[in-house]
Order: C-alpha cells, then structure tokens, then sequence
C-alpha cells in the first residue's frame, strides 16, 4: 500500500473517540461537548494533522448537534477517503478474512442449535435474547464488518498514521497490517504530551 509523505506526523480518529460513552469524557459529557473539548487541545497541537475518512465523519454528524459545533473543526479535522484505486490490499489478508467468517458461521450455528434445545426449556423471549446476543459478540466482535471500518484501516495505513479506535476488529486488522494504534482513553494523554 502506498503511503503519503509529511512532516507532521498523522493521526486518523474513529467516531468511537467523540460517540461511545465509555470513552468521550475525557472531551466531553456529550458528544458535541466531546468535539469541543478535542478541538481546545488539537489546536495547540501544530505538529500533529487529524483525518476522519468521509463516511466515518458523515457517521459522526448524526450523533451531534451541528449548530453547535464551532466551524474551525473542519479546519483541525481533515476529512478524507482512502485513495481506493491506489491502495493493493495483501492476499493473506482475504485468506484470513474468509478464515474468520467461515469460523463465526460455525459459531453462529452451534448458538441457533444451543437456542432449538432450549425451546422447551426457557421462555422464548429469553431465548431469542439470548441467542441474540451470543450471535452479535460471535459473529461482529473483533472483525471488520461494515465499509467504515475499512475506510479507517486503509487511510491509516495510505497516511501512515496513527488510529485511534475502540473497535475491536479494526484494532485487530490495524496489527496484521502493521498500522499504529492507540484507544481513546489514552488519546487526551497523548495530545497533552505534544504541549509544552
């Protein structure tokens, strides 16, 4: 894959950073506020770039209040698609991806059979919730399942940046591509050791 070249070293951010409540408060209580606070501390920062690829910031204006945030973040927050026709993707990488889906269907299957023994057993509704449940963490938890999450992997790897996600399947695929990574929770430290 190719990478982009600069001077500034690049940091690419997943709406996880600003949305998921276990790991905005370092920012804000809510998340317009968590923007806000990230854009005071990304200002004093000129050594650092911040990008969102396209669909993830598109992701983000859903979940705030648009006339509330100031219009300098399009000037911090750098918005940017993965360049798609450059970028050449291993071979391995589909090899494990197929792996892994072939491996969570089987677990999907083992839990439909686990909720059919059930039946006589439980309430449905218990079942349902629960094989629903165990269906999401077999099937979704640490792999990389929606178009978001390869925008994210590919920008930081185009841009050699660092990402910075909770996202379990995009930290994984980040690691087998040799992409830096760091969680939210450690984000804000990170920027404060950039100021003086």
């Amino acid at each position: 894959m190719k990478s982009v070249k600069s001077g500034k070293d690049r940091v690419v951010l997943d709406t996880s950073l600003f949305v998921n409540p276990d790991v905005r408060y370092d920012f804000g209580d809510s998340p317009t506020e968590a923007i806000k606070g990230f854009l005071v501390i990304a200002e004093q920062i000129p050594s650092l770039e911040f990008y969102m690829p396209s669909s993830i910031f598109r992701e983000l204006l859903n979940f705030v209040d648009q006339r509330k945030i100031p219009g300098r973040l399009l000037a911090i927050l750098h918005q940017k698609s993965p360049s798609k026709h450059e970028l050449s993707c291993p071979a391995f990488l589909l090899y494990e991806l197929i792996e892994d889906i072939r491996d969570r269907i089987n677990k999907g299957l083992r839990i439909a059979e686990k909720a059919v023994r059930n039946a006589g057993k439980l309430d449905e509704r218990e079942i349902i919730q629960g094989m629903r449940k165990n269906y999401r963490v077999a099937l979704r938890e640490g792999i990389i399942d929606s178009k978001e999450d390869v925008d994210l992997i590919f920008l930081a790897k185009e841009l050699d940046a660092l990402l910075v996600t909770v996202d379990h399947g995009a930290i994984t695929w980040a690691e087998k591509l040799g992409i830096r990574w760091l969680l939210p929770n450690r984000f804000k430290d990170y920027l404060l050791s950039f100021i003086d």
